[in-house]
Order: structure tokens, then sequence, then C-alpha cells
């Protein structure tokens, strides 16, 4: 993880009026390589007003935010000249730490959910967990040498690091497996909107106790 340095950036994001109760959050990550801002509404209506620098992430998170039913904002200023790993994963973190921040003690959620979500001949599997433990298993593979999508370039086994930063900031368990494609873009599509589907399962408020025999996730 990169050291903290505050950089010049673009202006800030502006973050809804927080009322009783919404389930939001805000946050800004600034390091030597990126300038990170997020703005997330677990309740929102799936909008997403997205910025990376990837125009392919970008769609990727908007399809996040449009099957999980979130409204999410997001801001990266990154060292693409170098490559978008950086980028990519310091999103994750944020995002990640905003839905954990933004689902406090997570009274009533659902907490488990899975989905099987096609995409044309892709077909992924998605499993999670609001646990408190971060843990991801992902199980779809690309060859070393698969083209990257858009301009500048998505690295698709990106999607990995992106999952891995923002599991571990929220604090999920999350498995996610390939089980048909050859489309590297429906592959990696048929990936975010599986998860965004289990999310949005998920968090949904459905009692008043934390579903844990334990009293806390």
């Amino acid at each position: 993880m990169s050291s903290s340095e505050t950089v010049p950036a673009s202006p800030p994001v502006p973050a809804p009026a927080r009322t009783e109760g919404a389930r939001r959050a805000d946050r800004r990550r600034s390091t030597k390589e990126t300038v990170v801002e997020v703005v997330l509404d677990v309740d929102g209506s799936g909008r997403a007003d997205v910025t990376t620098g990837l125009p392919f992430f970008d769609h990727m998170l908007s399809q996040l935010a449009a099957h999980g039913g979130f409204d999410l904002t997001v801001r990266a200023d990154g060292d693409l000249h170098v490559d978008a790993h950086h980028t990519v994963e310091d999103v994750g973190i944020v995002i990640g730490g905003c839905l954990a921040e933004a689902l406090g003690d997570k009274a009533g959620v659902r907490r488990f959910a899975s989905s099987l979500l096609p995409l044309d001949e892709a077909l992924v599997e998605v499993a999670l967990d609001l646990s408190g433990r971060a843990y991801l298993a992902y199980d779809v593979p690309f060859a070393p040498d698969t083209p990257g999508l858009g301009s500048p370039p998505f690295d698709p086994q990106l999607a990995e690091e992106f999952w891995r930063a923002c599991t571990v900031a929220a604090g999920i368990t999350l498995h996610v497996r390939r089980r048909e494609g050859r489309n590297t873009h429906h592959v990696v599509e048929a990936v975010f909107k599986g998860v965004a589907r289990a999310l949005r399962d998920a968090v949904r408020v459905e009692g008043r106790n934390v579903p844990s025999t334990k009293g806390t996730l």
C-alpha cells in the first residue's frame, strides 16, 4: 500500500445531504499514485457518475451501481502513464470502505446472497456474506496475453485486484467463479453484474437485529 501524501486533484465530489438513517458514505483517499473520491448511497436508484480515466472500468462501475441499486459517484486521478493497476486497486479500496461505513452495524440486513448471472455465452456464479471477515475466492482465469479492453486498456486480470481491494476494505466474504464464457468483455461484465445483484440482495433490510448469533458482524 502506498504512503499517504496530498497531491493536486480535481474539484471535490459533492456529497449528498445526509438524513437520519440514510445508508450513505463519502470518502477521499490521496497517495503519490492516485487521488480517489467516492460517494455511495446504498439505497439509491442505480445512478452512476464515474470518471476514472479508464472508460471500460467506468462502464463496469456503472453496471455495479445500476444492478446493485446504488447511487455511486467516483472521481479518480491516477498514474495511468505507469499502469492502470494503482487506479483500479485504489478505487476498490475506497468503494469498499464506503460500503462498510454506509452499512454500519448491519442491523436487519439479509447478510447472505448469491447469483448465477448469464451474459450471452458467459455464465458467472457469485456468493457473498456481509460477514465482517475479508475473504476473496476468485476463479475467473484469463490468459496473460489477453488484450486489454477499451482505451487506455483495462487488463481483465485487474478485475480480480478491484474485487480483492473492495472485499478487504468492506470486510465481506466473496466467492466468484466463471462457469462458462469465451468473450472477455462478457465475462468481466457478468462478474460485475453478478456481484451487484448479490450485493443488492445482501444489503436488503428485512429485520431489526444483527443477523449473527454473536450479535455483531
